[in-house]
């Protein structure tokens, strides 16, 4: 009996439709796209409403859901391939919805599987090209930010496999800091430090909700080679780990204000972010950790509101 057949539910076959391969694109998990709001809320009043602004920001969305689409693709052909996605998702499926991940549900084969993550591979990156070829500016420093982006998402898991290389947590607030400078250079040519600082405190988000999957994950991860923090240290150190990834977001944010970076009330208007990470390590530390992840995903998500808020105060204060 092969492996899809043993893990998929009876009577399901790998027929491939399209809700499954919403499925394998996590087209739910839209957290790295939120940036482009940021970086419209970052721009100067008169180029905001330009249609070349929102057309360029469209179709920098669509490169970025295509490209994304090709990581979780491989990182799921990896994942049902190493036996890590039957481990971290089988034995809580109904808190962590096994359907996500349609190899091991057994809604769609591999071989489909890779198809669509070498598709959306080709279409991401003709997609993005073109994203530099129409944007107003052409900064060296974003184009080669943004060929690297590419690159990295789509090795995730396949090729290189660098998040089973030890540099998952770096690629996590990477990808989120490169999505945010990347078409603000395109649009403005530059960034400065409070744009800079925004990016690493959005990158930092997705980064930090993905420590606590990969505490719930380690003994999967372990099993199938996949190095991370949580994997190479005791549950006790990752909780420290995971509590001065935390510190750092506040320090940022703090340290912006002090120093001048971002304005004397931007660390007041960051508050119910620090209180929503305070409530995340207390959850996560008394041992619920899948809760204390959805929280950390809010987090992320309350930190695009205020940060967009933020902006658009600072534009019209200026």
């Amino acid at each position: 009996m092969s492996q899809q057949t043993a893990l998929g539910p009876a009577g399901v076959s790998g027929r491939g439709d399209l809700a499954a391969y919403a499925r394998l694109a996590k087209l739910d998990i839209y957290d790295y796209y939120l940036g482009l709001l940021v970086v419209w809320a970052l721009l100067a009043s008169a180029v905001r409403w330009k249609p070349q602004t929102l057309g360029l920001l469209a179709l920098t969305l669509v490169a970025e859901v295509v490209v994304v689409a090709a990581m979780v693709g491989f990182d799921d052909v990896t994942g049902y391939r190493d036996g890590s996605d039957a481990a971290n998702y089988g034995s809580d499926a109904a808190r962590r919805r096994l359907a996500r991940k349609p190899l091991v549900a057994g809604t769609l084969t591999e071989a489909q599987a890779l198809r669509f993550s070498w598709a959306a591979t080709v279409l991401g990156s003709a997609l993005w090209a073109a994203v530099v070829a129409l944007a107003p500016h052409r900064p060296v420093w974003a184009v080669v930010l943004a060929a690297v982006c590419v690159a990295a998402s789509v090795q995730y898991s396949w090729g290189l496999k660098i998040s089973y290389r030890g540099f998952q947590e770096l690629f996590l607030i990477g990808l989120g800091v490169g999505w945010t400078l990347v078409p603000y250079g395109l649009l403005t040519g530059g960034a400065s430090g409070f744009v800079i600082m925004q990016a690493v405190l959005f990158g930092s988000g997705p980064m930090l909700f993905g420590l606590y999957s990969n505490t719930n994950d380690a003994d999967g991860d372990r099993a199938a080679g996949r190095i991370t923090v949580a994997t190479l240290v005791s549950a006790p150190a990752h909780r420290v780990f995971v509590a001065a990834m935390t510190g750092a977001q506040v320090v940022l944010v703090a340290g912006a204000t002090v120093t001048g970076v971002a304005p004397w009330w931007f660390a007041v208007a960051m508050v119910p972010l620090v209180a929503m990470r305070l409530a995340q390590l207390v959850i996560g530390f008394r041992g619920d950790i899948l809760r204390a992840r959805r929280i950390a995903i809010h987090a992320h998500r309350v930190t695009v509101v205020l940060l967009v808020a933020a902006d658009l105060t600072a534009g019209a204060l200026s």
